[in-house]
């Protein structure tokens, strides 16, 4: 059972305004970027559905994430099918991530008061999204659609809540672009989580990126 409902995810992603997006095959590795995060600021953390046995490495985060991270809401990405998303949300995810809409996770999430966040790349994408109950909408890939197609869709549906993934960067003036271009929160992999630096264990360059960018995001939203 997820720790926080929707409503709690959603004031968690809104105020921080980051979601850092992440995957790893071994759960000691991954319970560390999780604290990391967390001692950064992040208070909601995208686990993503990459490899195999992932699951098994999501129900070790999440028990863990509720005894060193008590405030912090760990969700699923790369979710493209209801059966993942019963799987994962069994396991204690907060809120599910996937690259696509399927109509039919909003159906299982909906019941049990999940966020579901879909990846849409189109406004008509994400107003069926919408129509559904997502009240959170992936924009992906973000470094091929860009912050113009965020305000673009915002004019005339401003009630619209974005989050995007896909080319953000953890730097002040991409973080800016986004933000001002009117994204709820920015999702962040790659970027936040250097190849190098995970493998040499260097949690507080995770933690201080974490701080960095989250202050990124308050200074864009003044």
């Amino acid at each position: 059972m997820a720790k926080f409902d929707k409503i709690q995810v959603l004031s968690k992603i809104g105020e921080t305004g980051m979601v850092p997006v992440f995957y790893h095959k071994d759960a000691e590795v991954a319970c560390a970027v999780v604290k990391a995060c967390y001692e950064g600021g992040v208070r909601a953390f995208e686990f993503t559905n990459r490899g195999d046995f992932a699951h098994e490495v999501f129900g070790k985060v999440v028990k863990y994430a509720a005894v060193e991270c008590p405030d912090m809401a760990i969700g699923v990405g790369s979710v493209v099918d209801p059966a993942t998303a019963a799987l994962y949300i069994q396991l204690g995810a907060c809120f599910v991530v996937g690259p696509l809409f399927n109509p039919e996770i909003s159906r299982i999430c909906n019941r049990r008061l999940i966020p579901y966040t879909p990846g849409c790349g189109t406004i008509s994408e994400v107003g069926a999204a919408q129509e559904s109950g997502c009240d959170l909408c992936k924009v992906f890939p973000g470094d091929v659609l860009g912050p113009k197609f965020v305000k673009g869709l915002k004019a005339p549906m401003p009630w619209s809540k974005l989050m995007v993934t896909g080319g953000v960067e953890p730097t002040k003036e991409n973080i800016d672009g986004w933000i001002k271009a009117g994204v709820y929160c920015v999702g962040m992999g790659s970027k936040l989580f250097p190849a190098d630096r995970v493998a040499a264990g260097d949690w507080k360059y995770v933690t201080d990126k974490c701080r960095e960018s989250l202050s990124f995001v308050a200074d864009a939203r003044k």
